[in-house]
């Protein structure tokens, strides 16, 4: 069977209107992909840089998988989110990226968004805070009835990440 490596970092996010962020990550693969090591998601910590600074998490991504083919191939979807002063975590972001389909080295920007919510939503998140969600998480990386949300542009995802590709040449994938 084919193989693909991943291997880098979510190195951190910059943009966003709110300081103290961290995010929540995960891999979805189409049905002819198999995990054989590594998690399929995970968080970072959190970090809280200075006056419009980039929020550094270098968390480590590792994945191995196998395929019988290439349909589905792995994407990234995340979920940046806000922790103020008393610990209290609202959503800012959502985000996806498709894994690099070439071997080597590549430095991915995600950006992302969020969704807008009614003026009543807005005006409720001004003062309450927290805000509109998903109900599932799906939408992020699967274009069903993305197009039907009201969003709002926020910062930006950076990530580093290496690609191995094993065997794909024996299934008649140049690489």
């Amino acid at each position: 069977m084919a193989e693909l490596h991943i291997i880098g970092q979510i190195v951190g996010a910059s943009g966003f209107p709110y300081g103290t962020l961290f995010c929540k990550w995960g891999v979805h693969t189409g049905g002819a992909w198999r995990l054989l090591c590594g998690l399929r998601e995970g968080q970072t910590q959190v970090d809280s840089p200075q006056n419009g600074e980039m929020a550094f998490w270098s968390h480590p991504i590792d994945l191995h998988y196998t395929t019988k083919g290439l349909q589905g191939w792995p994407k990234l979807h995340l979920q940046v989110w806000n922790q103020d002063s008393f610990g209290r975590c609202q959503l800012v972001g959502y985000g996806y990226c498709h894994v690099p389909s070439s071997p080597g080295h590549h430095r991915l920007h995600c950006v992302t968004w969020k969704p807008l919510g009614s003026w009543q939503e807005q005006l409720a998140q001004t003062f309450v805070g927290g805000g509109p969600q998903l109900r599932t998480p799906d939408l992020i990386y699967s274009g069903a009835d993305r197009y039907r949300l009201h969003t709002i542009a926020m910062g930006t995802v950076e990530l580093e990440l290496g690609v191995i590709l094993r065997h794909f040449d024996r299934y008649g994938v140049e690489t």
